[in-house]
């Protein structure tokens, strides 16, 4: 085949490819994305979903865990990790309000209220606050609203793969190199006194 006869069939593909799915006929895969139907991204987290240890006078809340679900993980996933951190709380880190990690792919998400003990859908981690599960908002009155931010990351490591108890800091580590894809979504906390 002579070579411009071959240019004039790439070209003809292309354009056929082009059209396709500028017309829509190929699909663009979706993305993965972690949702909530207890709270939509941006949007102001209800009461009962805030921490409530009884020591600090800034948990108001009832710590009810939020439901989340989640869909379209990369392909190959193994596991997933998930951390709740206020980057607003305690400079200059923040707060790691949950870490969890060792999710089995096969879990799509935690019902209301599931993760605010422990679970066996996954390994528990070591908050600030020294917690294997999900401890709300304690976010002091009259500083404007903290950003919760839920960080799902998919992983190539098996759900057994890292050991109980590990920080928000063990873990990214033990997380270079071995996240496939990651998505959040927030959901804002404030008061006043």
């Amino acid at each position: 085949m002579s070579a411009s006869r071959h240019i004039g069939r790439l070209v003809f593909s292309a354009c056929v490819v082009w059209g396709a799915a500028s017309s829509g006929g190929i699909a663009a895969a979706a993305p993965f994305q972690i949702t909530s139907p207890s709270f939509k991204d941006g949007t102001v987290l209800d009461k009962k979903y805030v921490g409530n240890i009884k020591s600090n006078p800034n948990c108001v809340g009832e710590n009810v865990s939020p439901a989340l679900s989640w869909s379209n993980p990369p392909p190959d996933t193994k596991s997933f990790a998930l951390m709740v951190i206020d980057p607003e709380g305690r400079a200059p880190a923040g707060v790691a309000h949950w870490v969890a990690y060792g999710i089995p792919a096969s879990v799509t998400g935690f019902a209301e209220g599931e993760v605010s003990s422990a679970s066996n859908k996954y390994v528990g981690g070591k908050s600030t606050m020294s917690l294997p599960n999900y401890m709300g908002p304690c976010t002091p009155p009259n500083v404007g609203f903290h950003h919760y931010t839920f960080i799902l990351m998919a992983t190539d490591l098996e759900p057994t793969a890292l050991a109980p108890g590990m920080t928000r800091e063990e873990l990214t580590q033990a997380l270079t190199g071995h996240v496939k894809g990651s998505t959040g979504i927030v959901g804002l906390f404030g008061r006043s006194e």
